[in-house]
């Protein structure tokens, strides 16, 4: 089950598009399974995986909450940058303009 989860939660995270974020407990959601600590601790697991882009899924207020699990704590930041998504104080400007949905997908 772990491991499908993990799977999972990395599936919808590849779906995110570029300059665009998601929240732990919107993919928790989407998959009506689990949690959006759960979702973080999926994501954790992501990390060295450059088919997964970790660095579109922040917390649900849109700080730059997984920071700490990249290379270095300023690559997320740089990565969502690169892609035109503002931060402040590691946190995404414009949150709510940039939020993804993976319900989106249903539509």
């Amino acid at each position: 089950m772990a491991g499908q989860y993990i799977e999972d939660v990395h599936d919808v995270a590849r779906l995110i598009p570029e300059g665009r974020v998601t929240n732990y407990g919107a993919i928790a959601d989407f998959l009506t399974l689990g949690s959006a600590r759960m979702a973080g601790w999926a994501m954790n697991k992501a990390h060295g995986d450059e088919t997964i882009p970790a660095h579109r899924v922040v917390n649900r207020k849109g700080e730059l909450s997984g920071r700490n699990s990249f290379a270095t704590p300023t690559l997320m930041r740089e990565r969502l940058e690169a892609e035109g998504v503002e931060i402040v104080d590691n946190k995404v400007i414009n949150f709510t303009d940039r939020f993804w949905s993976p319900t989106e997908l249903l539509k």
